[in-house]
């Protein structure tokens, strides 16, 4: 999108996004998602992720997101502990190794540099 837009996040339609299964420790978690903007290198991304109840693991990038809905413990392997829920504003580390604990479906909105 290259025009300054307003979205409502709760009703936004998402794509299936889906998980290698190497990243899967429990349950049986999906993932939707929609990029809502793109810089024209490429290096900045800004959108809307879901994932349902389970545990996965993950190599994070560079990236400061707010919980919309649902909640989720994120352990930071060597750092802390994320207790995250609605309304919540979370930073995570390019390289960061995380474990999510999802509890109830989590939306975010999120911002990711590369």
């Amino acid at each position: 999108m290259t025009h300054s837009f307003a979205l409502h996040i709760p009703d936004a339609e998402l794509e299936p996004e889906p998980l290698d299964p190497a990243q899967i420790v429990s349950g049986t978690p999906e993932v939707t998602g929609k990029v809502v903007w793109e810089s024209a290198d490429g290096k900045q991304i800004r959108g809307i992720w879901q994932i349902t109840p389970g545990v996965v693991t993950d190599t994070e990038a560079d990236e400061m997101f707010v919980v919309i809905s649902g909640t989720a413990t994120i352990e930071v392997e060597g750092g802390p502990t994320l207790e995250v829920g609605p309304g919540d504003l979370a930073v995570l580390r390019e390289g960061d190794r995380t474990t999510w604990t999802v509890r109830e479906t989590l939306r975010k909105v999120y911002a990711i540099n590369l």
